[in-house]
């Protein structure tokens, strides 16, 4: 292995230790908002999405998660353990890992043919999709509560706040892509 592919593969692993740490850091930001806490995660996985190859956005993700249901107060508010992914509110992280690196991909695969804003666009609307789905089935499940009152407390009043961090979230990207720190 030669000193290129090294430094490449450094470059990597301290990209998705930095992500990790900065989703760690925006769980801690925290405003109670009935049963889900507005948090600056959404920002923060949608960057990480937007600048991270699929790989290393899946590893950030899996580093967040394995520290927080080992013990590491990294979750919202500083929760930890596997009993807040077990949790109400654990769907939403379980949906960063699963949308992140799956927004990487589409990103990736989108600005090779259209341009960076659609791909952005495009790669956050499903991230969206895929976290929300994931958090609410999960909220509905463990709540018990029927799909609609569950969307209505989980899901409905994030939407906007959610879509504003997330065009907040492609102007970072679009910056740090320019400067180019990112990997894509």
């Amino acid at each position: 292995m030669g000193p290129s592919v090294i430094r490449t593969r450094t470059a990597s692993f301290l990209r998705a230790a930095l992500a990790a740490a900065l989703v760690s850091a925006g769980a801690l930001i925290a405003l109670p908002l009935g049963p889900v806490p507005v948090t600056l995660q959404v920002f923060v996985v949608a960057v990480v999405a937007l600048v991270l190859a699929p790989a290393e956005a899946l590893l950030a993700l899996g580093v967040y998660i394995v520290l927080g249901a080992v013990g590491a107060p990294v979750f919202s508010g500083g929760g930890a353990g596997v009993g807040v992914l077990a949790g109400p509110t654990g769907g939403f992280i379980v949906g960063f890992v699963i949308a992140a690196p799956l927004a990487s991909l589409v990103r990736t695969a989108l600005a090779r043919s259209r341009s960076a804003a659609l791909a952005d666009a495009l790669a956050l609307v499903g991230l969206l999709a895929i976290v929300y789905a994931v958090g609410w089935a999960q909220f509905a499940l463990v709540t018990g509560r029927a799909a609609g009152e569950a969307f209505a407390l989980a899901v409905a009043p994030f939407v906007l706040l959610d879509a504003a961090k997330c065009a907040a979230a492609a102007l970072v990207a679009r910056a740090v892509r320019s400067a180019g720190l990112g990997a894509i």
